[in-house]
């Protein structure tokens, strides 16, 4: 069962009491959790729930992943399944299905266990040969450590096409980069 409106509310709201500033720019999110359609659904339109997980190794780099269907390259991550618990284990399921990564080779960022380190809202094209119309993705992006001397990353080839190890000032988000930026390593 995939995780509950008020599981994704109570996510949101612990997010904000962070980010106080953000509560605009998520209106988009408000909006799906108080329709009746399930947030969660990847055919749930205008909008709605992905998650990403933001993996940082012992050099302070974040992992991304070239995604094949859109040659964006971007945090491992993606829609939610039936059987995600909540919203970090879909971004730890997410990781291990595109890079190969196990929750047993990752701990959530300090502080960042039951929190986000990131919401985005982003458009995404229509696209007629699925039969979606454009619509919006608000992507739950969970920061992660990897653990030291855990390198290996095995890319699921149907989705990715690649991978790289960016520095935090050349993030494909600069929201995700300014946000880790200021933690105190």
């Amino acid at each position: 069962m995939p995780p509950a409106v008020d599981h994704i509310r109570s996510v949101s709201n612990a997010y904000l009491d962070r980010h106080p500033h953000e509560r605009d720019a998520l209106s988009t999110l408000f909006n799906a959790l108080a329709a009746p359609a399930d947030p969660t659904n990847r055919k749930t339109y205008p909008a709605h729930v992905t998650c990403s997980a933001v993996v940082i190794d012992d050099n302070r780099r974040v992992l991304h992943v070239v995604h094949r269907a859109t040659g964006k390259l971007l945090a491992p991550g993606g829609h939610m399944e039936p059987d995600d618990r909540d919203l970090r284990a879909a971004a730890v399921r997410e990781l291990h299905e595109e890079a190969g990564i196990s929750d047993d080779m990752v701990a959530p960022l300090t502080g960042y266990e039951d929190v986000p380190l990131d919401i985005d809202v982003h458009p995404i094209g229509a696209n007629p040969l699925k039969g979606e119309p454009a619509h919006y993705h608000v992507d739950f992006r969970w920061a992660f450590l990897l653990y030291p001397g855990t390198h290996a990353v095995i890319l699921e080839k149907e989705e990715v096409d690649d991978y790289e190890w960016r520095a935090f000032a050349d993030l494909a988000s600069p929201t995700v980069g300014a946000k880790l930026s200021l933690l105190p390593w």
